[in-house]
């Protein structure tokens, strides 16, 4: 990827559908990824970790994230709400409403900038 100074508009990021329920916009850096995502209403996250630390804020819609591992936790993300994912913790997501969320990474998802990111690409 490039390391210069980049200027985006979100309308003119191509909208990619991962799946029937799913469609988001990805910009990447060097060293970290945002995507804009559209899920619809019903729509679960399979239960997964990655490496890579995550912030998702939720603009629409509500999710109910659950999280395993060593401190499980369930929780309902409505707009506004933004929550912290260490790496290496466990979360599936289930979306209630039509939902629009962005989430952060670092480091950048590379499994979704190549597209080895199957646990999305099958629809819930």
């Amino acid at each position: 990827m490039q390391n210069e100074l980049q200027i985006v508009n979100w309308d003119e990021v191509e909208l990619e559908t991962v799946n029937d329920n799913m469609r988001r916009r990805i910009v990447t850096g060097e060293k970290m990824t945002v995507a804009r995502i559209y899920f619809d209403d019903g729509f679960v996250v399979p239960m997964h970790e990655h490496h890579n630390e995550q912030i998702t804020q939720v603009v629409k819609g509500q999710m109910r994230f659950v999280f395993a591992g060593a401190d499980p936790k369930e929780m309902l993300l409505n707009p506004g709400d933004v929550v912290v994912i260490p790496a290496h913790v466990p979360h599936q997501a289930t979306c209630i409403g039509e939902v629009e969320e962005i989430d952060m990474w670092a480091p950048r998802r590379d499994d979704w900038l190549d597209g080895t990111d199957d646990y999305l690409r099958k629809d819930s």
